[in-house]
């Protein structure tokens, strides 16, 4: 047993096996397993979610933490069918936070609720003391409705279930990387950090869609083994949208860019018939959207087809290389 067996570690937070076994061991004997299978809880006719952000750094390109905290939480929401109605944002400030700096993050939240839809109506505001508080964190949480006949979640999965990306992935989680270690990619992509809860409305209104995740923290491998427990799912990697800078950057560190965040795309799951239909809602709003895998028969493993015909088995790392990206 090593040191780290008894104590929280930044890989706990990293969306991995790390964060799975936290939640399973220390979280969900406390609060109940229900409140820990989707991304927003189903309350009636309501959907309600709850979210941290203690990303750094605060700024990055095509973004900052107010947009994130805004957009995190309306695309969790999104995530259950719901429409988001309402946001609460608490603040942690520390010691010596330049007040220009807050007046932008708080501009950058207001421009994000507006293109979301959506109000920010209360709310909540601690001061720490210096050095302990990284400039600014923040809390949000948000309630929308579901629409009646709107039933999504993982119990709906079933094997010929095909497997949509909203958008090429891995972007949030470079640009987090080229400015935090300083790298300065060539022709670096900003973050996707964006509301989807718009085109999730029209996609709503087109097919029956069995399922929706947003690949945030450990990306589209920790949606996908995350979700397929008791369904295989084969993954087309050549089909798999990836920005050619976002993929020379992770050849070059090598990372995957299947385990980087997104904070802008969603995985939807819809049956095959709707496949079609699906995917130009989708690329309607992003041309790169596109079909990458098909759920099978199985006992929950999640393989991914290479260029040359062979697979492999996908599974997340224990815990994310690349920590604190939201």
């Amino acid at each position: 047993m090593s040191d780290d067996d008894d104590i929280v570690t930044l890989a706990h937070g990293g969306g991995g096996r790390a964060l799975r076994f936290l939640l399973d061991r220390h979280i969900a004997p406390a609060v109940g397993p229900e409140a820990l299978a989707h991304d927003a809880a189903r309350v009636g006719s309501m959907a309600f979610t709850t979210d941290s952000f203690v990303v750094r750094p605060l700024d990055f390109p095509g973004g900052d933490i107010g947009r994130l905290a805004v957009c995190g939480t309306v695309n969790d929401l999104a995530m259950a069918g719901a429409r988001p109605t309402a946001l609460s944002l608490a603040l942690i400030l520390e010691e010596g936070l330049p007040l220009a700096d807050l007046d932008r993050y708080m501009a950058s939240a207001a421009a994000a609720a507006l293109e979301a839809g959506v109000s920010i109506v209360t709310g909540d505001t601690k001061v720490v003391e210096r050095g302990h508080g990284h400039g600014v964190y923040m809390t949000t949480a948000g309630v929308g409705e579901v629409p009646d006949g709107v039933d999504i979640g993982p119990h709906r999965l079933q094997p010929g279930d095909r497997v949509l990306v909203s958008g090429d992935l891995g972007r949030h989680g470079a640009a987090i990387l080229s400015v935090r270690e300083s790298l300065g990619f060539e022709g670096a992509v900003p973050s996707d950090a964006a509301p989807v809860n718009h085109v999730v409305a029209e996609l709503l209104e087109a097919v029956d869609v069995h399922c929706l995740r947003d690949p945030t923290r450990g990306g589209l491998a920790a949606v996908m083994e995350e979700l397929c427990t008791a369904v295989d799912a084969l993954i087309d990697e050549p089909a798999i949208p990836v920005h050619p800078t976002v993929r020379a950057a992770t050849e070059l560190l090598g990372l995957d860019p299947l385990q980087l965040a997104c904070e802008g795309r969603f995985v939807a799951f819809v049956a095959p018939e709707d496949e079609a239909r699906a995917l130009a809602v989708l690329r309607a709003h992003d041309p790169d959207a596109a079909a990458v895998g098909t759920l099978q028969e199985g006992p929950g493993r999640v393989w991914l087809k290479d260029a040359f015909g062979g697979t492999r088995w996908l599974q997340r790392p224990w815990g994310d290389p690349l920590p604190r990206i939201c």
